[in-house]
């Protein structure tokens, strides 16, 4: 009798496994905070990793207290400049745009990815809104990657970051007060803390049945071709089952990995870069940002942070990091 137990291969949970539609990843949600009004989101590039040793911070941890040798991502983080204010209100549809304001003077690179009129005023723009409807403050925030020596653009990516903490009044004068100027990491978040961290994986173009799923190699005995599913599915009904494992584009997808912990927040970046600099993406001059573990996406890969939705913990105050790598990685 055969094997009646043949669980499916691959998991469904992340179909269709069509390409990102943008190489800057998206957060649909933001969680709600308390204390003063601050950023909710960041964004970096990805310059590469290393390892560190550490003084292990997880308290149910075999090795707890102890020196442990641990992976670590390090992540570029230039400041970040406010281009807009976004206000929205709360409508029985969900959150509808109220209006924008943007700053009167942006940098020239943005001209590269959108128009931007010349004579602007944002206080006659403030007065339009009524600031008594507005349920919710974000930013448009976008990079300046012309400041990054690994990655070889000056076109600035430009997404939208929310304002958490604090009552409406106080995230309003928060925007009017960052609006047109330089964010930093450290107005983000601090060593110890959790974050989200959403990214573009490596993409690997279009890929056949056992790379893509995973499936069993056919018979020997098959006479057509073996790196392919024995079936399609059953003759009803006439069409073929979207759970039908087959080739098509693998990679390229965004990822969203939840409670990734802080490690170092630095702003001398040659303290971080190992000898000759990182592979295929070089050496590293502003701040920097290490995390503890991977972080989906190959090197120069803009990668997005957001305040932790799924972590009930309680931060570490600062993890004590003994050792940073910083060997030439050129042989590795």
């Amino acid at each position: 009798m055969p094997d009646t137990h043949h669980p499916k291969r691959g998991s469904k949970g992340y179909s269709p496994r069509k390409r990102a539609r943008s190489h800057i990843p998206r957060f649909k949600t933001w969680p709600e905070r308390e204390g003063e009004p601050k950023i909710q989101g960041f964004a970096g590039y990805k310059a590469g990793m290393t390892h560190a040793f550490i003084m292990d911070y997880r308290k149910t941890s075999t090795t707890s207290k102890q020196e442990v040798r641990v992976p670590v991502t390090v992540i570029e983080v230039p400041p970040m400049k406010v281009a807009a204010v976004r206000l929205y209100e709360n409508t029985s549809y969900g959150l509808k745009t109220l209006g924008e304001v943007w700053a009167g003077k942006v940098e020239k690179e943005l001209e590269r990815r959108l128009p931007i009129p010349k004579n602007y005023e944002p206080k006659e723009a403030w007065k339009k809104i009524d600031t008594k409807d507005v349920d919710d403050v974000r930013l448009l925030v976008y990079t300046q990657p012309k400041k990054v020596g690994g990655v070889p653009k000056k076109t600035p990516e430009l997404m939208e970051v929310r304002i958490g903490g604090g009552t409406i009044k106080e995230r309003l004068r928060y925007a009017k007060k960052v609006m047109g100027k330089e964010v930093k990491i450290t107005e983000f978040t601090t060593e110890g803390e959790m974050v989200d961290v959403a990214s573009i994986t490596k993409g690997k173009g279009f890929q056949g049945h056992v790379k893509r799923w995973g499936v069993k190699l056919l018979h020997h005995k098959n006479s057509k071709h073996r790196r392919m599913i024995g079936t399609l599915g059953p003759w009803n009904p006439h069409f073929v089952h979207t759970n039908v494992p087959q080739a098509g584009q693998m990679g390229y997808h965004q990822r969203t990995e939840y409670n990734k912990r802080v490690l170092k927040l630095g702003e001398n970046g040659e303290e971080i870069t190992p000898n000759g600099g990182f592979v295929r993406y070089g050496f590293v001059k502003n701040e920097y940002m290490v995390v503890h573990g991977s972080i989906p996406g190959p090197v120069k890969r803009l990668v997005r942070f957001r305040d932790s939705v799924r972590f009930h913990g309680t931060a570490v105050e600062k993890p004590e990091i003994t050792y940073i790598s910083t060997e030439s990685k050129q042989g590795a």
